[in-house]
């Protein structure tokens, strides 16, 4: 028993340890600690394995890549793309190891540039906006599963006002979750984790056992499909390339959380990288598996259900199975959902405090449970309303939510575009650092980000009519005037950059020598 006490003993001292040293790395950057660090490693990784979402955003994209360009874009599209938003995630871990705090892109951006308060103000308000219409867009996806659900299991189905309406459910559902705060959301985690590994594993195995038909090998590498109605095949299969992308947002979630994590100078680097490593090979097995067990691909396309991929599975497993599969991907759709509210909440919270968002007092305040209850519930609101335009017009709602995938990628290329033509900005470094080879690994993260936001708003379809016309450019124009205008009409005149709630150091004292001391 007495060895038992001195080793309970010793891990609680080793736990104060690594909170104290974060919480020291943080009151050097001139933040007063305001989270209690409840999250470890599972805890971190997890909030970035949920905001990925492997299992939801291959389900419910896979057809876009199965329609533009079929098995051989899905396979070399994964690949290549999961290659550069692995060398997006580690520019992102190295920026985070130098900069361990709440607000992730935008703080980076104000650390980096100082003298451009635009860039960190506009990062902030565009990635934040982007945050809520994430967790608005997964929230609609669980409502969709869950008509999908209904259909395959009653043959009923629901109307949009009807799914609009689980939308709501499932977004009030998520600011709940988020109310209760830091230790349900790593709770949360560490169970996704666990939930994700093991939906691989059954999907997998059911797949490949029991569907009917097993598709060659020179089916899944090399079958060319294309129901686009465009003839260069080479464009096509560039378009297939969106649903990887699509699939592989959301490992910056991390540096959301950092101010929640022990040791979050090294767990939330790790976590952004190691997110991506695992998200790339879970979604290679699971596409696979999709690809050798897809019975009918004109049958997806013209499928009734709310969910596209509920087709495939009905094809290949029968209905019951169905219903299996979905509830395991329904589930992790949820859960990312609700790490999404997680991470605005956190980047609403980390605005105000730099004078950066209105209703600064509000903003900031946090329950009883440590959760910044104002900023959760401001994006169940966001995503209540937009939810409501999905009943008027799915083509709209869609185009919202396809902005929201640019503005993610308008994010990610701000930090990285620093790192490429002011080299010399990033005065810090942490334990996680990329040496020489950071300015390569950067300047191939901004190519190919520019690529993609260039790709996200090409027409999808030929001919061009306005049914199928890709509007996600009018709605990332409009995302840009508001931002634009809120700088120019309230911003520039309230924000200057990063309000230090630490009045015991001057600003950036002893930043730069002390990381440098434990990195060396």
């Amino acid at each position: 028993m007495a060895e038992l006490e001195i080793t309970t003993q010793d891990i609680e001292r080793n736990t104060d340890a690594a909170a104290h040293e974060s919480d020291k790395r943080l009151l050097e950057l001139g933040y007063k600690p305001e989270f209690r660090r409840e999250m470890s490693l599972f805890g971190v990784l997890g909030i970035s394995f949920c905001a990925i979402g492997i299992l939801t955003g291959m389900s419910s994209a896979f057809q876009t890549g199965l329609f533009s360009g079929g098995p051989l874009g899905l396979f070399w599209g994964w690949n290549i793309c999961s290659l550069f938003m692995l060398f997006i995630a580690m520019s992102q871990a190295e920026i985070c190891s130098a900069f361990p705090t709440m607000g992730g892109l935008y703080f980076w951006v104000c650390k980096m540039k100082p003298d451009r308060p635009v860039l960190g103000f506009c990062t902030g308000w565009i990635y934040s906006i982007a945050m809520a219409l994430t967790g608005t867009s997964g929230n609609l996806s669980t409502a969709l599963y869950i008509a999908s659900l209904a259909e395959v299991g009653q043959g009923r189905m629901l109307t949009r006002v009807e799914i609009a309406a689980i939308a709501w459910g499932v977004n009030i559902t998520s600011g709940i979750i988020n109310t209760i705060g830091t230790r349900a959301i790593g709770q949360m985690s560490n169970f996704n984790i666990w939930w994700t590994l093991a939906g691989t594993f059954v999907l997998v195995i059911t797949l490949l056992v029991k569907a009917p038909v097993k598709n060659s090998a020179s089916f899944v590498f090399t079958d060319f499909e294309n129901f686009t109605g465009w003839e260069s095949k080479g464009f096509v299969v560039l378009l297939g390339f969106l649903q990887a992308v699509y699939t592989l947002e959301g490992s910056e979630t991390a540096g959301q959380v950092a101010e929640e994590a022990k040791r979050a100078e090294f767990l939330a680097p790790i976590a952004v990288v190691a997110s991506i490593v695992g998200s790339w090979l879970i979604g290679l097995a699971y596409m696979l598996a999709l690809l050798f067990s897809v019975q009918s691909i004109p049958s997806i396309q013209g499928t009734s259900y709310a969910i596209p991929i509920a087709q495939l599975y009905y094809d290949a497993v029968g209905q019951k199975l169905t219903l299996m599969c979905l509830t395991f991907i329904c589930l992790a759709q949820f859960m990312a959902a609700v790490t999404a509210f997680t991470a605005s909440s956190r980047l609403f919270y980390a605005l105000a405090r730099d004078n950066a968002f209105p209703a600064k007092k509000a903003y900031t305040s946090l329950n009883r449970f440590q959760a910044p209850y104002v900023g959760v519930w401001t994006s169940v609101l966001v995503g209540c309303v937009i939810s409501c335009a999905y009943i008027g017009s799915p083509i709209a709602f869609n185009a919202i939510l396809s902005s929201a995938a640019i503005a993610v990628m308008l994010g990610y290329l701000q930090p990285m575009i620093i790192r490429v033509f002011w080299p010399s900005a990033l005065t810090v470094r942490g334990p996680f650092h990329l040496g020489r080879w950071s300015w390569a690994v950067n300047a191939a993260g901004v190519a190919f980000t520019v690529f993609v936001c260039v790709l996200f708003v090409l027409p999808t379809a030929h001919p061009v009519n306005q049914d199928n016309m890709n509007y996600a450019v009018v709605s990332v124009g409009g995302l840009m005037l508001i931002v634009g205008l809120t700088w120019f009409l309230w911003g520039r005149y309230r924000f200057t950059g990063p309000v230090h709630t630490n009045i015991d150091i001057g600003v950036g004292v002893g930043d730069e020598r002390s990381v440098n001391e434990k990195s060396e």
